[in-house]
């Protein structure tokens, strides 16, 4: 299947196949130089795919998790272009999870202003969320996200084979971001979660609806001016404790707990309970207290206020402005 990502000069095919990696000489402009960014995570052999059509490449292999996420790490990036002679023409292609996308991503971004950046993301969580739509980012002095830009992909390959090397716990994680976009966005992908028998024989169909759904949000708001914040439910408190807990907690998990807090009182058993039947946690081991600093720094935040996307009702949100103090007062009164 493909889906269309339509922004005018920047659109992008975003390319969901099982063995699609095979597809990768088709797929991705490579018959230039490249810079391949992966991880100690991730099989050798996703990168091995993309490499073996590219004229000319150079890997750069990082420690699996989000501490990769570094300033010192872009910098050592963009070294490696420098030191290979990387022009305007060549291209980076990230193959990994969401670090890896986001990292390669925004080295794409601003060396020489600006080349080429293809995604082939092989974790669940960037398959049905932070592959495509642009955000790339650095985490800085613990803060997640904070150094960053909008740079568009030129294409997104997913193989859904990948998948069969993750853990649960890496699964879990991205059942997430879909229940996150299924509670904002579509009831109906909501109720085939809750009610499916074998989420992990459903994954293709869940990843291409939340792929669809993130696809027309991020059209209508390629930069985040007003409707793609609907992306930002649980992302809040979610960011807040993972910078928190110093990466024992997968993003994912972080944003399931924060998505409790954010829904009417009636909807929190039942996400509760979906939230466990995908296998993610629904308490915080952190006090409002010691979010607070984190809320403080939120790159959302204007004249002291942060907006946030509230649900009453599945498959529908509104945004309210609310203060750092009122976020986490709701998230005391959930009880999580």
């Amino acid at each position: 299947m493909v889906i269309s990502v339509s922004l005018g000069a920047k659109s992008y095919p975003i390319t969901v196949e099982s063995g699609a990696l095979a597809q990768a000489s088709r797929e991705l402009s490579l018959d230039r130089r490249v810079l391949v960014v992966t991880d100690s995570g991730v099989p050798r052999e996703y990168a091995a795919a993309v490499t073996r059509v590219c004229r000319k490449f150079h890997v750069c292999t990082l420690p699996a998790g989000e501490s990769s996420k570094t300033l010192d790490n872009y910098r050592l990036l963009l070294q490696e272009m420098l030191r290979l002679g990387m022009d305007r023409g060549d291209c980076v292609v990230a193959v990994g999870g969401g670090m890896v996308g986001d990292l390669a991503g925004f080295t794409a971004a601003t060396y020489m202003r600006g080349v080429d950046f293809y995604n082939v993301p092989t974790t669940l969580l960037a398959q049905v969320d932070s592959s495509i739509g642009g955000k790339t980012a650095v985490d800085m002095d613990g803060v997640k996200n904070v150094v960053g830009a909008f740079h568009q992909p030129r294409a997104v390959l997913i193989d859904t084979d990948t998948l069969q090397s993750l853990p649960r716990r890496q699964i879990a994680a991205g059942l997430a971001e879909s229940v996150k976009m299924a509670m904002t966005c579509d009831e109906e992908l909501l109720s085939f979660i809750e009610s499916s028998d074998d989420l992990q024989r459903d994954l293709p169909w869940i990843i291409t609806r939340s792929l669809a759904i993130k696809a027309r949000v991020v059209e209508q708001d390629p930069t985040e001016q007003g409707l793609r914040r609907v992306l930002n439910f649980g992302h809040t408190i979610g960011h807040a404790i993972e910078s928190h807990s110093g990466g024992s907690l997968l993003h994912g998990e972080c944003v399931a707990i924060g998505m409790l807090p954010m829904c009417a009182p009636t909807l929190r058993p039942r996400l509760t309970d979906i939230l466990r039947k995908c296998g993610l946690p629904t308490a915080a081991q952190a006090s409002a207290v010691q979010l607070l600093p984190y809320l403080l720094h939120d790159k959302k935040a204007q004249s002291g206020s942060i907006t946030v996307v509230e649900v009453d009702t599945p498959g529908s949100f509104r945004m309210e402005r609310r203060t750092p103090e009122e976020i986490l007062s709701r998230m005391e009164d959930a009880v999580l």
